[in-house]
């Protein structure tokens, strides 16, 4: 069963702000905890954001319970994501930046200070101060150092204990710990180390120093964190905070949020849209490119939709208002980023079974660590054996291996919303690039969804534009879609439409009436017969044309055949495009329609597409996509309509226009807000570099275990005599970190220069 279908069997899905987790296995226990609350369905985790999505059936424990279990953990629950776009944990994560920093930078100068007192033989102006008076001095400041400045990694460890697992806190606070108790011992029980002939080291600036930098990590982590939810930040920045409402014949300025659906609110130039809304009176040319992408304005006027946080550029206007508030499309845009960043990629579980079993193998592997250096060497000493068996502990810490895959996410989807295109999910993204067929929707998807005027054939002694003028006399009062073309094409040559007299619908057949006192017909081939007009000398060019898949209407005169028009539904300008991008790409390109299979050849031979699904009923199509799919394709529908709906909820990716229904754009894993077709391959070249970050992020924190468990565990100092000091090991682990959060903030500048190329 698809993420979709389960979570249309259940009745809620809640998200919440969850406080403290540091890494992939703080992860886990969140999760597996939430999932033993009554009525949880499905749990979804997300370090980077530090939310947790829970998917919970009709009868469930409620909020309390997720609250009472987050906190039970010795984590900080944030209370619920709403809609009202505030987002607790941004508050918690200032606090926390603030309160990282403080403890750096205090961590940093005690370091600095003990550092001084560990070499006190390197500097000659502290050889005045008595030895053992300097281990005292180091022992009290080293104390703060560990258990202030690093309190965070003890109380993780210890609320980790209470639920008999463990974490990277654990490791962290049992290597600094361990550096600590052994420094003190030397200090205040040196003669018991003498007598078992081992020297008395100590180790107090290695315990300050291995706190301080991983904190440091965690400080530059937390910044690089915030980054990655720019999108989200920018998207909220676009609403509007007052609105002009017009309320018992006066003009009043409220806030947004007081606005309700049917208010009517003015507009004036320079302002943003505050709510969506259909245009009453006036027109205007607004700046949508923050909705679309597209930065060319666009033409409004009365009975046209307009959408909150647009900019008005030139007319004032009037609109009512139909979405407010969680009803807007920013609002839904910004629900839509905030769940794909939440998400997780079924790449991830890799990730995450290997963060719950990897803390109890690190600890045996520094245990081991410990007996072989303690026990088999001829020179063996405990200060060496606690040295490597510290350094195994914190060169482990499986941070780099939690971020690897929510930060890529973040900034993938991040970025997609900024160029119109919606992903729904982490999983939507891992998906798209695997893609091995795209199959296309005609009518409004690859096509206008509208008939145009493709041709004019006049008879001898006339010419298009007579023909067009009989044509938009009798056709100036139809509401038909035919007519309403005909129409449009005649203004656009500016051609002057005549008033018509004795004016008679014919059902199924046209229409008659008098032009300039001219009889005059519209119509089909049987009215033509019907009114023994003949039409023989257009019968090659009307076969050629409703070959084509084009509807002929015939133009008469005084019984006399003047010409013909056809009409079709042509191809949007960003189809071919979009096509010939795909089969770049190495995909297969299908068409399903409805339509005849003469019109869909028709169209489909203008495109280059060669596989055509026609007459497909709508209640067919998602069948359609399952016989691909049992042919071993990988398959995404593109899709806008209501019967689209099913084909995109089955297909492994659904991508539905914003321009379409409400319900094919919930059905869809993607939305692309513009009209425009070259969003499907741009979206599938998005989720190419996304993964190819997220598999480079996987491997540097897999790598860099591999090879640094190994050397901290003393494996090159046999042949080469390299050991690895435990700072050196809290540096590295420091680093991975903020490499793999670097590396995620990089497809910033990859996507940018590839779409600009």
């Amino acid at each position: 069963m698809t993420d979709k279908e389960q979570i249309s069997l259940h009745q809620g899905k809640i998200t919440i702000s969850v406080g403290g987790m540091t890494c992939a296995a703080c992860v886990r226990r969140v999760e597996n905890a939430l999932k033993e609350v009554e009525g949880v369905v499905e749990v979804s985790v997300n370090l980077a954001t530090a939310r947790a999505t829970v998917i919970h059936s009709a009868r469930w424990a409620g909020l309390s319970a997720l609250s009472r279990v987050v906190t039970d953990q010795g984590y900080e629950y944030l209370g619920e994501l709403k809609d009202s776009l505030d987002d607790p944990i941004e508050k918690a994560r200032e606090r926390e930046l603030k309160e990282l920093t403080l403890k750096v930078v205090c961590g940093a100068i005690l370091s600095v200070i003990i550092f001084f007192g560990s070499m006190q033989h390197w500097f000659s102006f502290l050889h005045f101060i008595p030895h053992q008076a300097m281990l005292l001095a180091m022992f009290v400041l080293t104390a703060p150092a560990v258990f202030w400045v690093g309190n965070r990694f003890f109380v993780g460890a210890y609320k980790a204990a209470k639920q008999k697992t463990s974490d990277m806190n654990t490791l962290v606070a049992v290597g600094a710990f361990s550096a600590y108790a052994y420094s003190a011992a030397a200090t205040f029980f040196s003669s018991f180390f003498e007598r078992a002939g081992v020297a008395s080291h100590v180790y107090y600036d290695g315990a300050a120093m291995i706190i301080t930098l991983i904190l440091l990590g965690r400080l530059l982590e937390a910044r690089a964190k915030g980054k990655t939810s720019a999108a989200i930040k920018k998207l909220m920045g676009l609403k509007p905070k007052t609105a002009r409402v017009l309320r018992e014949g006066g003009e009043f300025e409220v806030s947004v949020e007081s606005l309700q659906i049917g208010d009517v609110v003015l507009v004036k130039p320079g302002e943003k849209v505050p709510v969506d809304g259909v245009v009453l009176t006036g027109q205007s040319t607004l700046d949508e490119s923050m909705l679309t992408g597209e930065s060319m304005p666009v033409a409004k006027e009365a009975g046209q939709k307009v959408f909150a946080a647009t900019m008005n550029k030139t007319g004032s206007f009037t609109l009512t208002a139909t979405g407010v508030g969680s009803g807007t499309i920013l609002a839904h845009i910004i629900r839509m980023v905030e769940e794909a960043q939440g998400s997780k990629a079924p790449i991830q579980r890799l990730a995450d079974k290997v963060a719950s079993v990897f803390v109890p193998i690190v600890f045996v592997i520094a245990f081991v660590t410990f007996g072989v250096w303690y026990f088999l060497p001829a020179d063996a000493t405990f200060s060496r054996a606690l040295i490597n068996f510290v350094s195994v502990l914190v060169i482990a810490c499986p941070c780099a291996l939690g971020l690897a895959t929510p930060t890529a996410i973040m900034v993938g989807t991040g970025l997609g919303a900024q160029s119109g295109i919606l992903i729904k999910g982490g999983e939507a993204l891992e998906k798209i690039h695997k893609l091995s067929v795209i199959v296309f929707d005609k009518t409004g998807t690859l096509t206008r969804g509208e008939p145009v005027v493709t041709d004019v054939v006049a008879a001898e002694g006339y010419d298009e534009k007579q023909v067009l003028a009989v044509a938009a006399a009798l056709e100036k009062t139809s509401e038909h879609p035919l007519a309403q073309s005909i129409l449009q094409r005649a203004q656009s040559e500016n051609i002057t439409i005549d008033p018509t007299e004795k004016f008679e619908a014919l059902s199924g057949l046209g229409a008659k009436a008098e032009v300039d006192g001219k009889l005059c017909l519209i119509g089909n081939r049987l009215l033509m017969d019907d009114q023994n007009v003949s039409v023989s000398v257009f019968n090659a060019a009307a076969a050629k044309l409703a070959g084509e898949g084009k509807t002929v209407v015939y133009v008469a005169v005084e019984k006399k055949i003047i010409g013909l028009i056809a009409l079709a539904d042509v191809p949007k300008v960003s189809a071919l495009q979009a096509v010939e991008s795909l089969k770049r790409r190495g995909l297969k390109v299908a068409m399903v329609t409805g339509d005849n299979a003469g019109t869909a050849k028709s169209i489909a031979a203008q495109l280059g597409i060669e596989r055509i699904m026609a007459e497909v009923l709508p209640g067919s199509k998602a069948d359609e996509i399952r016989k691909l799919q049992a042919e071993g394709e990988v398959v995404a529908m593109v899709g806008d309509g209501i019967n689209d709906a099913p084909a995109l909820a089955v297909a492994d990716v659904g991508i539905a226009i914003g321009a379409g229904t409400d319900v094919a754009i919930e059905a869809a894993d993607i939305t692309l807000i513009r009209d425009d077709l070259t969003g499907v391959p741009e979206a599938i070249a998005l989720s190419a570099s996304t993964m190819r970050v997220i598999k480079q992020n996987l491997f540097w924190a897999f790598i860099y275990n591999i090879i640094g468990i190994p050397i901290a565990a003393g494996a090159l100092y046999p042949f080469f005599g390299i050991l690895l000091n435990p700072e050196f090991a809290a540096a590295a682990m420091a680093f991975s970190s903020v490499s793999v959060v670097s590396n995620s903030l990089r497809l910033k500048r990859v996507w940018r220069k590839k779409r600009e190329g």
